[in-house]
């Protein structure tokens, strides 16, 4: 494949916005349940955000990239959509994911 750096960051742009559009309405789908299948969820999109903002001195608070990868303010997130982890889903974090 020969694709130029622009079109090639434009292509990796979109995908992450339709994969960002696509969590944000599948509220169903909890942060744990994405870490123990594919170890990362929303906190983890926006925390490479926030990481992304700080290498290139763009100010971006934990707060902003939260609320671009949620939508909303990650606390109305929480209240409206976050469920108590099942005890399976605890141990299955804690296996999959030690020292997260």
């Amino acid at each position: 494949m020969n694709l130029d750096e622009k079109t090639r960051t434009e292509l990796e742009a979109a995908a992450f916005r339709r994969l960002v559009e696509h969590l944000r309405t599948r509220t169903d789908v909890q942060n744990i349940d994405l870490m123990n299948l594919a170890g990362f969820c929303r906190n983890c999109l926006s925390n490479w955000m926030k990481e992304a903002a700080d290498a290139r001195g763009v100010p971006l608070t934990k707060e902003e990239s939260r609320e671009l990868v949620y939508g909303m303010p990650y606390e109305t997130w929480k209240a409206k959509y976050q469920r108590e982890a099942t005890d399976a889903q605890k141990e299955a974090f804690a296996k999959a994911s030690p020292g997260h």
